[in-house]
């Protein structure tokens, strides 16, 4: 018996939760720490070329660069190699990118670190949230993944109150310790790692039955028997689901072209359109650049910027613990509607306040605190919806088959996206100014009828009834169908799910039943 095969129940579910929530939370710290780097003296010192907007631009995106071909990594991989194998490929990139980071002293060096550390996040936040959504029970499972985001949450809240502690420090501790404090993520991962399995629906699609039907049993409860009926029920479920798809299949080309009963294409399309909805929402625009915006657009000098901004990563990390209660609660789609009208009303607020300080310089100082308290109702409507929601939805959604594919493809987007948003944004901040967030209130607006006409509840189904909402109803067009926008699980998944765990077992029964046959026949055989 293995490490992985020694715990069961809570604390295998602890140890599970426990990897993916601190790959997660590296991630987080990542998004907020590079922030104070860029506006820190020393740094700037060593790193004269991020004085230039573009360079600068370039320093923190690259970083989703390296993000966008881990998920493609992910994308062509991840299947093949199994979620544990790959988080440990993304744990060893973080690693080796974080290393080169904290030693540099060239920019070269510098950008390559970025850009590898970039890689692993890339691969690990392709991974963890398809991981943790398949060792979970449907009724748990928004509220863990939503977990793995608010731990990503709180340590970007922890990197910007660390960058405004260090501005006191001065030198070149102000942005090497913040740097090489995220070293310390690793060393939580790796112990809970050795001691978890690879997901059972990964298992059975690699048929490791034998495996799987042991995890499932492991993660039901400590001495739960693989012959428990539930055990066996889940399992015959999720075996009856890759059979079909598996009947089911077809190219690569006819699945573009929309000809697969299960709709992979529109699926995938709809997990990358809440990873780019998420981006567009300007959100990475605030993460890298609030203190510099801040300091050019509002006049305050980089003390009062830095303790604004730990101010707001405080608000995010209170909103993000409010939607862990809120997620299976509301549902995806009311959280994605509510923030789009939210977020986007912020945002045009934002954008009359800073033309109205154009216009009236003498309301400047009174306009620019206006200004700071919408850029928090921003961040705590962003944390409630669009902040956690497309973690969960892009590891439900797609199916089994497609799974890490779709969420690498989902997670491809947001990173691209999260790279030409960084690029640009300095650049839009000194030339549109107030327009650059009049554009983005635009962007969250138009989210609304989008969600509200294209996307379906996925809120307390099992990750097995995602093919019937789209075999079931083929339209794209889920409006005005309550199956496909209530909470509650519908009936007609219900019933679905018990067609298919009794066709398993008839099957199963009949397989036994010709075998058993088979060997009677040939006992006469041999007496005769």
């Amino acid at each position: 018996m293995g490490l992985s095969d020694k715990l069961s129940d809570l604390p295998l579910m602890v140890c599970v939760t426990i990897v993916n929530a601190a790959s997660m939370s590296w991630f987080g710290y990542d998004q907020g720490v590079f922030s104070g780097v860029l506006i820190s003296s020393d740094f700037k010192y060593w790193f004269p070329q991020t004085n230039d907007s573009n360079i600068s631009g370039i320093t923190s995106s690259c970083f989703s660069l390296g993000a966008f071909f881990g998920a493609i990594f992910a994308f062509f991989y991840g299947d093949k190699m199994g979620r544990k194998k790959t988080i440990w490929i993304a744990l060893a990139t973080n690693v080796i990118g974080s290393i080169l980071q904290i030693t540099s002293w060239h920019f070269p060096q510098l950008i390559i670190g970025r850009i590898i550390n970039g890689f692993g996040m890339g691969v690990s936040s392709s991974t963890c949230p398809v991981y943790q959504a398949e060792c979970t029970k449907p009724r748990f499972r928004g509220k863990l993944v939503v977990f793995q985001s608010l731990s990503l949450t709180a340590a970007y809240c922890l990197s910007n109150w660390m960058n405004y502690a260090l501005y006191f420090q001065g030198g070149v501790l102000q942005w090497r310790f913040p740097l090489g404090f995220q070293l310390i993520f690793p060393c939580m991962i790796v112990i809970p790692l050795l001691l978890v399995p690879d997901s059972p629906r990964w298992l059975m699609l690699k048929d490791r039955n034998e495996e799987a039907i042991a995890v499932i049993a492991r993660l039901a409860g400590r001495g739960v028997s693989k012959e428990d009926p539930d055990v066996v029920a889940e399992f015959l479920s999720v075996q009856a689901t890759i059979e079909q798809e598996r009947r089911e299949t077809v190219s690569t080309a006819d699945m573009l072209r929309c000809r697969d009963k299960a709709q992979n294409l529109r699926r995938i399309l709809l997990s990358s359109g809440t990873q780019f909805m998420q981006q567009f929402s300007g959100v990475n625009a605030l993460g890298y650049y609030l203190p510099t915006v801040l300091v050019q657009v509002l006049g305050y000098d980089q003390q009062k910027s830095r303790l604004l901004t730990g101010v707001n990563a405080t608000i995010y990390l209170f909103a993000a613990i409010c939607c862990l209660f809120l997620i299976d609660r509301l549902g995806r789609r009311k959280m994605m509607l509510y923030g789009s009208s939210t977020m986007g009303s912020c945002y045009f607020i934002i954008a009359m306040t800073l033309l109205g300080a154009n216009i009236h310089p003498s309301m400047r100082v009174r306009l620019g605190e206006v200004t700071t308290a919408f850029f928090f109702l921003y961040y705590f409507f962003y944390g409630t919806s669009f902040a956690k929601v497309p973690w969960v939805f892009n590891s439900e959604v797609n199916s089994i088959g497609w799974r890490t594919r779709g969420a690498a493809v989902a997670t491809a987007t947001n990173w691209m996206g999260g790279f030409i948003v960084t690029q640009f944004t300095k650049t839009g901040v000194d030339n549109l100014g107030w327009g650059f967030f009049l554009l983005f209130a635009g962007f969250c607006y138009a989210y609304f009828p989008i969600v509200y006409c294209f996307y379906p509840e996925t809120s307390l189904r099992t990750l097995e009834d995602m093919d019937q909402i789209f075999i079931q109803y083929p339209s794209i067009f889920v409006c005005g169908k309550r199956d496909l926008t209530q909470r509650a699980r519908p009936q007609l998944f219900i019933d679905a799910e018990h067609a298919r765990v009794a066709e398993a077992q008839s099957a199963k029964t009949g397989v036994v039943a010709v075998e058993v046959k088979d060997h009677t026949i040939a006992e006469q055989g041999e007496k005769v």
